[in-house]
């Protein structure tokens, strides 16, 4: 599949802004974090601005973004649909929870209470965007056990990191038990993206020609002619090719470059004073940013749809 800009910065974004949400909005319940403006413009308002800035990139792959408000009609039968009544419902209690943190002194009862269903909203709303592609069943890289553990880990340990990063630089308590959680949410990262790819590799696509045509009863099926021979929306959108070497190189810097090394600087920084534990915090989120837009190139650059069995393709 071609790999669409706007799609790759939405779910990087938003994943990694409703991680930093969810982390925030725990600590808020659990009073880990005290209510301050400091914390709120820096935390709360760096997420809901990573999310919404993904959520307007998302609207920059549709043909005609004016519609999009037409994405909230389909609830009861699309994700997508869903993702959309998600994602605007966890503006409700995040937004009072950022406003109350930063301004006001809420009570107890209601930080907890905001802080939960902030939390639930913003998992929900990561779900919800990776069952768009998990159910997707002519895309065998999408349609597959992995693809939900993936977008929740990778929101996971960008958001953990990120939040690593803000607390620190804020001097909250918080952030030495929030550094030793972005260390385990990197490290399973690190193992769903190890075990989706190596899915990918070993289980062959149950599509081929002989499936597609139903021909496969007779022998071997090959094209003698393409439906046409110049380039098309199809072709162009549904056919995008990666050779393997670089597949694998890539896959070596979204992992080395987006979860070892934030790992490590992560581990700089709790054992060392400021300010060079916020100095490797920060470089700990940027890496861990990087190496995010890399595994999602990767995870729409390496799908292949059934279509392309119809223009030569051996397995989709």
């Amino acid at each position: 599949m071609h790999p669409a800009a706007s799609v790759i910065v939405f779910t990087v974004a938003s994943g990694a802004g409703y991680g930093l949400l969810a982390t925030l909005a725990l600590l808020a319940a659990a009073g880990a974090i005290a209510p301050s403006l400091r914390l709120g413009l820096a935390g709360f308002g760096l997420a809901l601005a990573l999310i919404t800035a993904g959520l307007l990139a998302s609207t920059l792959h549709l043909g005609h973004p004016e519609r999009a408000w037409r994405a909230f009609s389909q609830w009861r039968s699309s994700w997508l649909s869903r993702e959309a009544v998600a994602a605007v419902a966890t503006y409700v209690p995040a937004g009072l929870l950022a406003l109350l943190f930063g301004v006001f002194a809420p009570g107890r009862g209601m930080l907890v209470l905001l802080g939960l269903l902030t939390a639930a909203g913003a998992v929900a709303t990561v779900v919800c965007t990776a069952m768009i592609y998990r159910t997707l069943k002519p895309i065998h890289a999408w349609c597959n056990r992995w693809t939900v553990p993936g977008y929740l880990a990778l929101g996971a340990a960008t958001g953990l990191t990120l939040a690593f990063a803000v607390l620190g630089a804020c001097g909250e308590r918080a952030a030495q038990p929030v550094g030793l959680a972005a260390l385990l949410g990197l490290g399973a990262a690190w193992w769903v993206k190890r075990s989706y790819w190596a899915f990918l590799d070993d289980v062959p696509a149950a599509s081929t020609p002989e499936t597609a045509t139903g021909l496969g009863r007779i022998g071997k099926v090959r094209l003698l002619d393409p439906p046409h021979t110049g380039e098309s929306f199809v072709t162009r959108e549904m056919g995008f090719r990666i050779a393997r070497k670089h597949a694998h190189r890539l896959r070596a810097i979204a992992l080395i470059g987006g979860m070892v090394v934030p790992a490590a600087f992560v581990a700089i920084a709790l054992v060392t004073a400021r300010p060079l534990d916020s100095i490797a915090a920060a470089l700990a989120a940027t890496f861990a940013l990087a190496g995010a837009l890399v595994e999602r190139w990767l995870f729409f650059a390496e799908a292949k749809h059934t279509t392309m069995l119809y223009y030569g393709a051996t397995s989709a």
